[in-house]
């Protein structure tokens, strides 16, 4: 047993990290209860309060399917295992729960009598956290919407899809596990300020800016590389059709461009400069297709994706409901648990050298909790007389992650308060300055990649070199006095730098260490290339996103930012746990078992009901009137989601009827904006399909502050995107300090904290070990 796993055990099982905690969850969707599973998974007591006939999702399906008679849907009882279930709430359960998950708007909350403000004044160390599709507040707040049209007003659908076609909105309700898995962040992050002495207090929780986090900031993008707002396209290559099935296709590098000219024989793609980027690839479309199609479909899959490895390349089998537990990576790790419903489902996508999550339980009979005695009053001594401020304030975190999905769970730490500490190197910046295209007007162009500037705020940049031995010693000296380390790299990268996790904890035992490999550290696949397309393609939803008639169509990287959202919270779960038993240890977070969990839905209805869920384009998987219309104008569109029975009436008054035919003719005609307005004021969720370029105009986003402005001191003004909460009291502002640049606070780090003397810095700059430039410009 490594020196990290010697801890007191009853009956060799480990315990939960989040021991004790006590759940009150009111939820009638899905982000909800996925923020209830997330919590029960890390060890939480969650009490679910339904109505007494029961949750509507009891019998709620992806696939259409109709569950037995008495049985519970396999959705409901994957998100719901382990928690207990009441039909009564009382404000002595309320009052004596750690934290409330509410999902409800301001009016939908008063005609449940709960009062977040009542509530913190009765017990100022309650963390409530309401989830609604708007927030609390804003000239939005009371609109209807659904998970399509908040895709639709985020951005997130508009570039996405051949504009010979319709935008295509992503596949699956991945906005709703995004909101829960923030909304569960976000209470542990206010708990912890709970457990260090301050109050708890309420976090209105937008879906609108969680769902906005998942696209890529390309407003940004505009503001920075001074281009036009990005149209939708898909990715070439993306899904690409071989002898006996798809391959998925991710490139992010200009290097992995030039090694995949080399693996399909066609060195003519390196003669055009524009190919190294993606963005200069789709005016090429035809021509990339026409010269890899050939290749492509002389080989199967699995000859495709084993050459892809050789090559280093992100390349992946694409994988449904049927297949994907059955996939030699998913078998051998071991992935896939039984639940006592009879089904497998993915395990939680965290692994803990010292903790373990909760066992799959069932999920609870309605009510069955009603005559139980559940909590007694907690004792707080003297915790509750301040605000306390930041929520993590104290808290250190030594960054080595790179690209999205590693820079967005330590986005979320520095937002919360935590001294964030990046790690670059000038021998090898994180790619993500410029992967995705660069200034060639400006001496510094590494400093204006837009990922890198809406993942990095509130950060402080080292650049040490890993392979001296003085940026080796001086890594060993912040971690030292750090309470989290987090790396995306592949599995090997850190023991050849001497810096793996039983290093680090040798040096700090208290230290959590969190690791996000993408497909984890054992395991066939454990060294392949991959990102987040890579993992949408292989979890499923790729094989959901697109239209019934045509390939599938690639999320764009989604993923990333649900990745890192995930890998935040099993910290502060590791750090909930070290602070209880001063014991640290490491954490894994493969992104391809936190996209799984996102999906269970498609690998549990196939295992119960033999049913796919395949694509349906934009018209969702349910008896909802939804699709994305053309409207008047050179190229607009709206998205139309009429889910109920007073919906469909509204609408069909309005349109003469909701036929698609009939709802395409009226629509036609119409000015978007105006029709969207005529549509929401009806009670019709719907959206303008916007450009996620443009998405920084709308009021809802603007009232809520969700971008906040930096002046930063190389490219000038910009607005930032923040955590998708109201600020708390305690919090003015989520963003105190403008993304690094290079280096930027080499000094003011390694003499705060490494003791050093400018003579030493003089010499590590001349050595090359630190410095504010890229090696070799």
């Amino acid at each position: 047993m490594a020196k990290n796993e010697e801890v007191a055990r009853v009956g060799d099982v480990a315990p939960t990290p989040l021991d004790d905690l006590r759940v009150v969850e009111v939820s009638d969707r899905i982000a909800g209860a996925y923020c209830g599973k997330v919590l029960v998974d890390a060890g939480a007591d969650v009490v679910k309060v339904e109505p007494p006939e029961g949750d509507p999702f009891r019998r709620y399906t992806v696939t259409g399917a109709v569950p037995p008679a008495g049985a519970d849907s396999p959705l409901f009882s994957y998100l719901n295992a382990g928690k207990r279930s009441i039909t009564q709430l009382s404000g002595d359960l309320l009052t004596r729960a750690d934290i409330v998950v509410l999902t409800a708007n301001r009016g939908e909350a008063v005609s449940r009598d709960i009062d977040p403000r009542r509530l913190l004044a009765a017990a100022p160390h309650c963390v409530v956290v309401t989830i609604s599709d708007f927030g609390w507040t804003g000239p939005w707040a009371q609109r209807p919407a659904t998970e399509f049209t908040l895709q639709a007003a985020s951005g997130l659908t508009g570039f996405r899809g051949d504009p010979a076609g319709p935008p295509i909105s992503i596949g699956g309700e991945l906005g709703e596990y995004m909101g829960g898995v923030w909304a569960a962040y976000g209470a542990l992050a206010l708990h912890r300020r709970v457990r260090t002495g301050g109050a708890g207090g309420h976090l209105d929780m937008s879906m609108l800016e969680a769902v906005t986090l998942m696209q890529s900031s390309e407003w940004l993008h505009s503001q920075l590389l001074r281009v036009p707002p990005v149209r939708r396209s898909v990715e070439v290559p993306s899904i690409e059709q071989a002898k006996d099935g798809f391959v998925g296709i991710s490139m992010v590098t200009g290097q992995q461009w030039l090694d995949f000219a080399a693996m399909v024989e066609c060195p003519e793609f390196t003669d055009i400069p524009a190919l190294q980027f993606q963005l200069g690839r789709w005016d090429y479309r035809d021509w990339i297709r026409e010269r890899i199609g050939p290749w492509m479909r002389s080989r199967t899959v699995e000859e495709v994706v084993e050459l892809g490895q050789l090559f280093r390349l992100p390349l992946a089998p694409l994988g449904n409901g049927a297949t994907i537990p059955a996939m030699d990576h998913m078998a051998q790790r071991g992935v896939y648990v039984n639940h006592p419903a009879g089904f497998r489902q993915p395990r939680p996508p965290w692994l803990m050298s010292e903790a373990q999550p909760a066992p799959v339980r069932p999920a609870p009979a309605v009510g069955s909790a009603d005559n139980e005695p559940l909590w007694r009053p907690r004792t707080y001594a003297g915790a509750t007389t301040t605000s306390g401020g930041r929520p993590l304030a104290g808290v250190r975190v030594v960054d080595f992650t790179a690209f999205w999905a590693g820079p967005a769970a330590t986005h979320a730490l520095a937002a919360f308060g935590a001294d964030v500490i990046k790690i670059e190197s000038v021998q090898r910046p994180d790619g993500i300055r410029y992967s995705g295209g660069m200034r060639k007007d400006v001496d510094d162009w590494w400093e204006y990649g837009w990922v890198f500037h809406a993942m990095n705020t509130n950060k402080r940049s080292v650049t040490l070199d890993l392979q001296s031995p003085d940026g080796v010693r001086l890594v060993k000296e912040l971690v030292g006095k750090a309470d989290a380390v987090v790396e995306n790299f592949s599995p090997r990268v850190m023991d050849q730098f001497g810096l793996g996790a039983d290093v680090l904890l040798d040096i700090n035992p208290r230290l959590v260490t969190v690791r996000m490999p993408a497909f984890g550290l054992t395991g066939p696949w454990r060294d392949r290339v991959g990102f987040a397309p890579t993992m949408e393609q292989i979890a499923g939803l790729a094989w959901v996103t697109g239209l019934p008639d045509g390939p599938p169509v690639a999320p764009r990287g989604a993923c990333d930012p649900l990745a890192g959202a995930h890998a935040a919270f099993a910290l502060l779960a590791a750090l909930a746990y070290a602070e209880r038993t001063g014991r640290g240890q490491l954490v894994e977070v493969p992104m391809i078992e936190t996209v799984l969990n996102v999906t269970a839905a498609q690998t549990t209805e196939y295992e119960v009901f033999g049913r796919i869920m395949e694509r349906r384009g934009n018209r969702g998987h349910t008896a909802a009137v939804q699709d994305i219309y053309r409207c008047a104008g050179e190229d607009d569109w709206v998205a139309v989601c009429a889910h109920t029975e007073a919906q469909r009436a509204a609408l069909a008054e309005l349109a003469g009827g909701t036929d698609d035919a009939r709802l395409e003719q009226w629509l036609a005609s119409q000015d978007a904006e105006a029709v969207a307005e005529i549509l929401v004021q009806e009670g019709i969720p719907a959206a303008v399909v916007v450009s996620p370029s443009l998405v920084v105009d709308n009021p809802q986003l603007q009232h809520r502050g969700f971008f906040e402005k930096l002046d930063h001191p190389r490219t000038g003004a910009g607005r930032y995107p923040c955590p998708p909460f109201a600020r708390p009291d305690g919090v003015d502002a989520w963003l105190y300090r403008t993304p690094p640049t290079l280096g930027e606070h080499n000094v003011e780090v390694l003499t705060e904290l490494c003791g050093l003397t400018q003579s030493d810095l003089d010499r590590l700059s001349a050595d090359g070990v630190i410095g504010t430039r890229p090696k070799g410009l």
